[in-house]
Formats: structure tokens, C-alpha cells, sequence
């Protein structure tokens, strides 16, 4: 044992480190298809853990490693929210708020009832709304308020003991809400909507162009013999399925293939699309020949787009279509991905910023339609430090500007701060693709070290406390939780279906989105037995995100006793 005390007071990084790793290892067990999830685990792991002795970590640790998750979440979101606030998607926004507000508004009312300090009413926020990101705004706020060291320590203990206990409470609430309570609340069977939904989807006029519709995409070599003296317009038109001619070889020399362009007998050419129709097409320009050399400089690729263009943000697959237009000449759309899962395809099916369309075609036509749509995601881009850092350092800035409210200081603090200028950075970004780039893989694991970290170092360095503070309000957290989790969810509900009138399916997944809890919109699909529920997770994910994490200042500022 004066070994390990050894080892904390020398090298506490060791079980910050450790804490990370086992809590992650245990967040992935999954018991009948249910994980606790990372967060809640690297918590209790170093809350254990902070029980075999005293853990003392530099302030400027914790502030650099939240500020990272937080400025990632702000940089992911961004695009996502300033996008959100149109009329296209108003009805989504305000459902969000409105679970947010409710939210806030019951843990204000248990605080004043039960004479809550700032710490514990944080702690039960960010566990009760499954939001982690609470935990350190608070902390940010509260560390402002010039407390004495040992009052400061109490209350993140506090924050980190209200969040252990309700945390897996509201997760599994929303998990159980969400499929099975919702539905029952809007008095609908969730899987007779998802059919009338994909009925409606895909009951619609196909697109006026057909661009960027889905086709098993093939190449071949062509003789024209039947197509010669007609135009490459006239040959893709009597096709049709919007086969397209990607290249001419006219006596060993590359002709462009321009609509205007007439076709010569002896001409080979190459034309892409679905292989039922090119397999088809030799009666109308003459016999398939065997041309290796010309197929190989036909790039054929499949490339990830991020959509970012903010105009087409809410607008169905048909109106994406149209106002591409001629750019997508030759562009296959093969899955529409949305916060990791693939949502169902039709024409109607609403596009938005955040999304990721999987293109199919050749290289050179999904680079001219990706302009119009987004950036293209390459796994080769190396994240730009120097924005990264002076976006946190702009946000930390401003974390230090504070307001007098009735004699309380009151700021976003650090972390609140870094929320903001990712958010900017994120759109920023999204406006010029040239600057700021960070990978999804570098989102993800800065996201997961910063919040990991964070976590890990207040359930160390207050573990005792945190325990003595469970074993005295555990019971009295746990029922507050269960009213801060599905009071709010109920409210949303009823407020989305009879309010908003929105479909039913497409709230499912919104209420999953704005409570940020992936895994509620998996068991609404599986309930549903269709995807459709991914369609409402986009903009209440992104309100949700930014909402729920400024809770935090307010609470402190509403709850402190100075």
C-alpha cells in the first residue's frame, strides 16, 4: 500500500491514464445489447479508484483536456446549428428548446426546494440529461467565483457525485422512453408510422433530372458503329438511367466528351452507370470490345461528402437534385449516412448540413458535384493545429468575460467559452473548406481523450468526497433524477406531437437527438424495424448539444449563496 501512495503522490498520471483505459474497456461490455457507455464508467472507475489516496492534478490539465472535448463538440456541431436556425427545420429547433428549458426549470425547482448547492444541482443536470459536457461548464463557473480551495473541492465532488448516481438512471430512461413510452404517449404504433412514413417517402414524383440517385455503377468499352453521326445528349437520352458517355478515343486521340459532341463510326468510347442499362446499350452504339487501356483511365471512385452547404440544409433528395443540376452528370448516390448510421433513401428524404453522402462515379465527376454539395472526406487530411489552438485559446478568451446578474458574476466560462468558438470554428470551416481541417478520426479521438481525461481527473481527485456525498443524497439524487430525465422527455413529446404536429417517427428519433443519447435512436429503428427515425436526429442533436452544455453557468448563477 505505501507503494501505490508512493506511485500517487510521485506520478498520479499513471491512474488518470489507467482510469481512462479501464473505464473505456468496461464502457464497450455490452450485457443483452446494453452498455453503460465510456463516460459513466471512467467516472465510477476513478471515483474506486480515488478511494486509495490522495490525487492531485494541476488546474491547467483539466482546462486543457475539457477544452478540447468541448471545442470538438462545438467544431462537429456547428455547421449543424447555425444551419439549424432556418424555417425548414424551426419545428425541431424548438422541440429541443423546449426539452432544454424543461429541463432546466425542474432542476431549479428541486434546488430551491431542497436547498441544493451549485455542485450537486450541476451534477444532476449533467447526469439526468446525459449531458457530460455540464460537468465541466459548471466547474468553469464555479471555479470563477473565487471560493476557497477547500469549498471549490466540495462542490466538484458534489458535481461528480450528482452525476455518477443519475447518469446510467437517465441514459437507460431515455433508452426505455424513447421506443417503447413516446409512441404510447402519441397513442401511434411506431412501426404502422415508420411504413406510412416510407410509403410517403417514396410515394412522391421521381426527381426531374434523376441526379444522384443510387445504381450498381459499371464501365465498358464501346465500337460505335449504330451511334455514328449522333450526338453524346442524343445517345445518354435513348440509354437512359443516366448512363454517361466519360470518354471518346478517335484514331488513338481523346475527344472530349461534350453533350454537342458527334459520335464517329471507329469511335471508341466508354460509358458508366447501372449495369443493367450499359449491358443494354449495344444495339444503340455498336459491339462491346475488349479496350483494358482506356477503361483504366476512367478514375472510378466512391468518395464520402460532407454536406456544409447551408442552402441546401432541410431540402428533400429531389430539390438536392435540381439545383445541382448538369454538376452531377455522371454521380451516383450510394448511402446517406447521418451521426454514423444510414438513413432510408428516397426522393423526399430531407438532406442536412452534418450529413455524409456516399458518391459513386468517376473521380473528376464527384469533385464537380462535391463543390456543390460539401467537402469531400479524405482519410489523408492532417488536422491544423494552429487553428485548433488558436480557436480554444479565442475561447478560453472569452470564457473571462463576466456580467454582474444581482450581485453574482455571471460567464460562460472556459469551457463554455470553447463551446462558442467551436462553434464558430466549426462553421467557419464549413464556409472555407481551405482552412481549420480535422478529420472525424481526429474529432473522435480528441473528443474521447478530452472528455476521458477531464472525467477521470474529478473522480480522482474528489473520489472520497464524491463517496461520502453518494452514500448521504444517493437516494434523493436517484428521484430526481427520474423526474429531470422523463419530465422533459414527456413534455417534448406531447409538445412536438400535438404543438408541432410533427410525424411521429421523425419525433422518436428528435427526442433522441436533443437528449444526445445515439443509442435511443437504435432502439427506435429496431422497434420501428426501419431507419427512418435517423431522419429527426440531426438538428435536435446539434441545439442539443449547445443547449444542454450551457446549463451549466446558468445553474451555478441561479444556485449560488455567496
Amino acid at each position: 500500500m505505501d507503494t501505490v501512495r508512493w506511485i500517487i503522490s510521485t506520478a498520479p498520471e499513471i491512474f488518470l491514464l489507467l482510469a481512462v483505459a479501464i473505464g473505456t474497456l468496461l464502457g464497450r461490455l455490452k450485457i443483452h445489447g446494453f452498455a453503460i457507455g465510456t463516460t459513466a464508467c471512467i467516472l465510477i472507475v476513478s471515483v474506486l479508484i480515488g478511494q486509495l489516496g490522495t490525487f492531485t492534478f494541476p488546474a491547467l490539465l483539466r482546462i486543457v483536456l475539457f477544452s478540447l472535448f468541448v471545442f470538438t463538440i462545438g467544431y462537429k456541431s456547428g455547421p449543424e446549428f447555425f444551419a439549424s436556425l432556418s424555417v425548414r427545420t424551426l419545428a425541431q429547433v424548438a422541440m429541443a428548446l423546449v426539452l432544454g428549458g424543461t429541463g432546466l426549470v425542474i432542476v431549479l425547482a428541486f434546488a430551491f426546494a431542497f436547498k441544493l448547492d451549485p455542485g450537486t444541482a450541476s451534477g444532476l443536470a449533467a447526469g439526468a440529461l446525459t449531458q457530460s459536457s455540464v460537468i465541466g461548464t459548471a466547474s468553469g463557473a464555479l471555479a470563477q467565483l473565487g471560493l476557497p480551495k477547500t469549498v471549490l473541492e466540495q462542490q466538484e465532488a458534489n458535481i461528480a457525485a450528482g452525476y455518477a448516481v443519475t447518469y446510467v438512471l437517465g441514459y437507460i430512461l431515455t433508452l426505455l422512453f424513447v421506443p417503447f413510452a413516446a409512441p404510447k404517449l402519441m397513442g401511434v404504433n411506431l412501426k404502422d408510422e415508420a411504413k406510412k412514413l416510407e410509403t410517403e417517402l417514396s410515394g412522391g414524383a421521381p426527381p426531374k433530372t434523376e441526379n444522384l440517385s443510387y445504381r450498381k455503377f459499371q464501365a465498358r468499352a464501346y465500337r460505335v458503329t449504330a451511334a455514328a453521326g449522333r450526338t453524346v445528349k442524343a445517345i445518354e437520352e435513348d440509354i437512359g438511367s443516366r448512363t454517361v458517355i466519360e470518354r471518346i478515343v478517335r484514331q488513338g486521340a481523346d475527344i472530349e466528351p461534350r453533350l454537342d459532341t458527334v459520335l464517329e463510326t471507329g469511335d471508341d468510347i466508354v460509358i458508366a452507370g447501372r449495369t443493367a442499362a450499359i449491358v443494354a446499350a449495344k444495339p444503340i452504339i455498336g459491339p462491346e470490345i475488349d479496350a483494358d487501356e482506356i477503361l483504366k483511365a476512367i478514375p472510378g471512385n466512391v468518395l464520402d461528402v460532407l454536406v456544409d452547404n447551408r442552402n441546401l440544409h432541410g431540402r428533400s433528395i429531389r430539390d438536392v437534385a435540381d439545383r445541382i443540376g448538369g454538376d452531377a452528370r455522371g454521380v451516383f448516390l450510394r448511402a446517406l449516412t447521418r451521426h454514423g448510421r444510414e438513413a432510408p433513401l428516397s426522393a423526399d428524404t430531407r438532406i442536412y448540413v452534418g450529413d455524409v453522402m456516399t458518391l459513386v462515379g468517376s473521380t473528376h465527376n464527384i469533385e464537380r458535384a462535391a463543390k456543390q454539395v460539401g467537402q469531400i472526406v479524405r482519410s489523408g487530411d492532417r488536422t491544423d493545429i494552429a487553428f485548433l489552438a488558436a480557436g480554444i485559446a479565442a475561447g478560453l478568451l472569452a470564457g473571462l468575460v463576466s456580467f454582474k446578474v444581482g450581485g453574482i458574476a455571471l460567464t460562460l466560462g472556459g469551457g463554455g467559452g470553447a463551446l462558442i468558438a467551436g462553434l464558430l470554428c466549426g462553421w467557419l470551416r464549413s464556409r472555407r473548406p481551405t482552412m481549420g481541417a480535422m478529420p472525424p478520426a481526429a474529432q473522435q479521438t480528441l473528443s474521447d481523450l478530452g472528455l476521458g481525461g477531464f472525467i477521470a481527473a474529478i473522480g480522482l481527485a474528489n473520489g472520497h468526497a464524491a463517496w461520502v456525498a453518494i452514500q448521504a443524497h444517493g437516494l434523493l439524487l436517484v428521484g430526481m433524477g427520474l423526474a429531470v430525465t422523463l419530465v422533459p422527455l414527456i413534455v417534448a413529446t406531447l409538445f412536438a406531437y400535438h404543438v408541432l404536429r410533427m410525424n411521429p417517427v421523425i419525433t422518436c428519433g428528435a427526442l433522441a437527438g436533443a437528449m444526445t443519447v445515439d443509442a435511443a435512436v437504435t432502439g427506435a429503428c429496431e422497434i420501428a424495424e426501419s431507419q427512418t427515425p435517423v431522419l429527426g436526429v440531426a438538428v435536435p442533436y446539434a441545439v442539443g448539444n449547445v443547449v444542454l452544455t450551457v446549463l451549466g453557468p446558468i445553474i451555478v448563477a441561479c444556485t449560488f449563496v455567496g
